[in-house]
């Protein structure tokens, strides 16, 4: 037979192979290997660091454990069983053997330990946490300090009963089992919990310039603070600091696992301020140092996070406001239109009539019927063209363009339906939110209006300036001013101008005195972080 036929007659089986391969079930039993390849792979990690018997002062297959059946769900327990046994089945033959109940103990309360802590942590911070929020790693502390107690108790009443350790050592056993797989658990769950889900996002992060800058500062500050002789192995939290404010959860997991391999290696090989300790000494300062580490980083890393999540939430609520209030102002403007402004036009018409059936009727056109008729035209004309500027008003934004572009609009048209002369100046970009922008832009207006209805005056100016901390803006006129002190009880442009001035957090002051003119004047406090760029 050809090799063609031979390659023709084994099609079929590869097909079936290559469905095989594919099948949930083999996709499954891959992933338990996977996962018990991995599980021992972190065992020997934590190995390198070994207390007495088979308790290591840094256990990361806790955290690895629980992170797999946190993310991927109960069902991956197989993984860890076969990874835990493949640990023991060492740990029975080696020169060191433990006797096989004590072992058999051991893998019990591992697998009691995993399989709670992922339990608890999906109790206590639900699924799919980030470790964004202080609520969450707090959440995720107390879940692992209860699961890795678990552990420690069963693994040292194991320890008890086999005779591998004494009555008088249980204590001090406890404790270092307990924090040996704390401290495992805060570098590897965390580490899994902010780069699995979503690797791409977190390589992002830290795939720049700066993130290479930091990795590197770790890196080098942790070795540095373990070969220098003398206690200066905290001399890495600045960079660890740097890491949380900069690079969220993904930068400061990063940085942690690199802090504790490196106090784990240097440890190990008989390096570094804690090598020269006693063995319970030794152990325990390593795993403080790496729970303080974790700690203090996550923490760091879930505050920052929630401050930059609150700040985008105000501006988020900032936006919709103004949203709402443009909404607001378009709804009044047609109800005005519809209202207000179609009253106004039926006075004029109604006005006009009578005016003309009184000419008609023959009186006098100077008599005082038709002098009043006169006035109520002009009256009622002027508020309809008051109403019609406020009506565009309120349906455009009212500082397009910012601050003093706004005055600049508003003076024109007090010149061309006044004849006041006013002179608008200042710059066109101002440290001021749209909000304040438009409150002072309000003030303004209705004190220009006061100059037109009160001052008799030929010319005003309008003057904004920034100041350091402060923007000023100054209206002022050559009119016949007034007396400030002699109150002017029922003006309601007034109290409205101090009051918005009030809420800006800002002070409104009047110079003025008879025949001396009248300067309005308003200081408010800048806001940089919300301030308009004027476009």
């Amino acid at each position: 037979m050809t090799t063609q036929g031979h390659l023709y007659r084994a099609q079929p089986l590869l097909r079936r192979a290559a469905a095989v391969a594919q099948s949930p079930s083999a996709r499954y039993a891959a992933g338990l290997l996977v996962l018990a390849v991995a599980y021992y792979g972190a065992a020997k990690i934590g190995q390198t660091l070994r207390y007495t018997a088979s308790v290591a002062a840094f256990w990361p297959p806790a955290g690895l454990g629980i992170a797999a059946l946190y993310l991927w769900g109960l069902r991956w327990w197989p993984g860890v069983f076969l990874g835990e046994l493949a640990v023991n089945g060492e740990l029975l033959v080696d020169d060191t053997a433990l006797p096989l109940g004590s072992l058999i103990g051991q893998q019990a309360g591992n697998m009691a330990e995993i399989v709670v802590g992922a339990l608890l942590i999906r109790t206590f911070i639900g699924p799919r946490a980030t470790l964004d929020r202080t609520e969450q790693v707090g959440g995720m502390l107390a879940a692992l300090g209860i699961a890795t107690a678990i552990s420690a108790t069963v693994g040292t009443a194991s320890m008890l009963l086999g005779d591998v350790i004494e009555g008088s050592e249980a204590l001090t056993f406890w404790r270092t089992w307990w924090l040996g797989d704390t401290a495992g658990a805060l570098v590897v769950l965390p580490l899994a919990l902010a780069w699995v889900p979503q690797p791409a996002t977190a390589w992002r992060r830290i795939c720049t310039w700066q993130g290479a800058l930091m990795i590197a500062a770790v890196a080098g500050l942790g070795v540095l603070a373990f070969s220098i002789e003398g206690p200066v192995a905290y001399m890495v939290f600045p960079a660890l600091i740097w890491a949380a404010f900069r690079f969220g959860p993904a930068g400061a997991t990063l940085s942690v696992a690199i802090t504790a391999g490196v106090a784990i290696g240097f440890t190990a090989n008989e390096a570094g301020p804690f090598s020269t300790q006693p063995i319970d000494a030794r152990t325990l300062s390593t795993q403080v140092y790496i729970v303080v580490a974790a700690l203090t980083t996550l923490f760091l890393s879930a505050v920052v996070i929630e401050r930059e999540r609150s700040a985008a939430e105000l501006a988020e609520a900032k936006r919709h406001e103004d949203d709402r209030a443009m909404k607001e102002r378009h709804r009044i403007a047609r109800d005005l239109h519809d209202s207000v402004s179609q009253a106004l036009f039926s006075t004029v018409l109604h006005t006009r009539a009578a005016q003309k059936a009184l000419k008609d009727e023959g009186p006098t056109p100077s008599g005082p019927l038709e002098q009043s008729l006169d006035a109520i035209g002009e009256l009622t004309r002027g508020a309809q063209s008051e109403m019609r500027a406020l009506i565009f008003e309120l349906g455009h934004d009212a500082i397009e363009g910012g601050l003093v572009a706004a005055l600049t609009r508003h003076a024109s048209m007090v010149r061309k339906r006044h004849g006041l002369d006013i002179e608008v100046r200042g710059p066109k970009r101002l440290p001021l939110s749209p909000r304040a922008e438009t409150e002072l832009f309000v003030i303004g207006r209705e004190a220009i209006a006061n100059v037109v209805k009160h001052a008799d005056a030929s010319r005003a100016w309008v003057h904004v300036e920034a100041r350091s901390a402060r923007v000023v803006v100054e209206v002022r006129d050559d009119g016949s001013g007034f007396d400030p002190a002699a109150g002017h009880p029922g003006h309601f442009g007034l109290e409205s101008m101090h009051s918005r001035a009030a809420e800006l957090g800002g002070v409104l002051t009047i110079a003025s005195a008879p025949r001396a003119g009248t300067v309005v004047r308003v200081e408010a406090r800048a806001d940089t972080e919300g301030a308009s760029d004027g476009a």
